[in-house]
């Protein structure tokens, strides 16, 4: 069973998997710092100075300084501003993916087609192979071509 489990870790595949993992997780973090940082603070400008962050709609009936402070509070509230982050997040990362596997796509030749090993029977449209001179369907003889 050791063997087994380290045949298991020296396989490319597991490492190449842990390696995507690690570069997501940096990547994530790259992406919601743009997306919180850079990003959001232009469009709440661009809308009349609205940080998204904070925005949300109590629940509870009492008044609370900001988000955090209902957060810790354990509110109940729909923290809505969240959502808009998140999802203007997701759409940059997944436009971004969709770029780069556009862009990798572009690099692969494409797959050459495979040489033919049959041919049609011109009497009942079968396949037949390359070097049959009779249709094993309809008994028909076939040209040498």
């Amino acid at each position: 069973m050791w063997k087994d489990f380290k045949d298991f870790i020296k396989k490319g595949n597991l490492v190449q998997l842990a390696v995507a993992f690690i570069m997501g997780v940096a990547f994530a973090a790259l992406v919601k710092s743009f997306i919180n940082d850079l990003i959001m603070p232009l469009v709440g400008k661009a809308i009349g100075n609205v940080d998204f962050a904070s925005l949300y709609i109590n629940l509870s009936g009492q008044t609370y300084e900001s988000v955090a402070a209902a957060r810790e509070a354990g509110a109940a509230a729909i923290y809505y501003g969240a959502f808009i982050n998140n999802l203007i997040n997701f759409l940059l990362i997944a436009l971004v993916v969709f770029m780069l596997v556009r862009a990798y796509a572009k690099t692969q030749k494409p797959a050459e087609a495979a040489a033919p090993t049959t041919k049609e029977c011109p009497y009942c449209k079968s396949a037949v192979p390359l070097a049959a001179s009779r249709c094993p369907h309809c008994t028909s003889e076939l040209s040498a071509t």
